[in-house]
């Protein structure tokens, strides 16, 4: 596939967004579910900068590859215990603020 392609169906995907967000249900969701999304992006974004797998970060974390994939797709909610272990196993310290 070709660049011009690919800006083709990305364009195609923001249009289709973009609609979806003017329905109330969608919007709704999209807006709650914003924490998971930015918790997932920042771990996904640490891990592949440190060139860190999943299944290398599970085992700094104590945990299964399988939870960090889950956690990085949005699909379960971790216990802050869990997130202090991800946070060292990725070098860094846990912050949250409200």
């Amino acid at each position: 596939m070709n660049i011009k392609n690919k800006k083709a169906k990305l364009g195609s995907f923001d249009k289709y967004f973009k609609n979806s967000l003017k329905d109330p249900e969608f919007k709704k969701i999209w807006d709650e579910s914003r924490v998971e999304r930015e918790l997932s992006e920042s771990i996904i974004k640490q891990r592949i900068e440190k060139k860190i797998s999943q299944q290398e970060l599970a085992k700094r974390a104590n945990t299964t590859q399988a939870v960090i994939s889950r956690l990085e797709n949005t699909e379960f909610n971790p216990s802050i215990d869990l997130l202090k272990r991800i946070a060292s196993g990725l070098g860094t310290k846990l912050s949250i603020t409200m």
